[in-house]
């Protein structure tokens, strides 16, 4: 069993729309061995919503984490440049 790191935030900001939104990705472990994709989107500056997806295991959680990212990049979503603060989260 492997136990790497999966985080990123990232965020989409259209001054024209008056949008400026935030999405973070994370994997983490769970105490029952099963493996958690952790949500967190919202408005910059909220605290916004949390969605917790539990999987079997880390490639399976891997694999929607990497489906999400590229859903959301293709819609506009850029990298923070200086992680969670950057982003305006509470």
């Amino acid at each position: 069993m492997s136990y790497h790191v999966y985080h990123v935030h990232i965020r989409r900001i259209d001054r024209r729309k008056n949008m400026s939104r935030f999405y973070a990705l994370s994997i983490q472990h769970t105490l029952f061995g099963n493996v958690s994709l952790i949500r967190e989107w919202g408005r910059t500056g909220t605290r916004g919503q949390q969605r917790i997806d539990v999987f079997e295991d880390e490639k399976q959680a891997l694999s929607s984490f990497l489906a999400l990212l590229r859903q959301k990049r293709k819609r506009g979503y850029v990298p923070c440049p200086s992680g969670v603060l950057a982003c305006g989260r509470r």
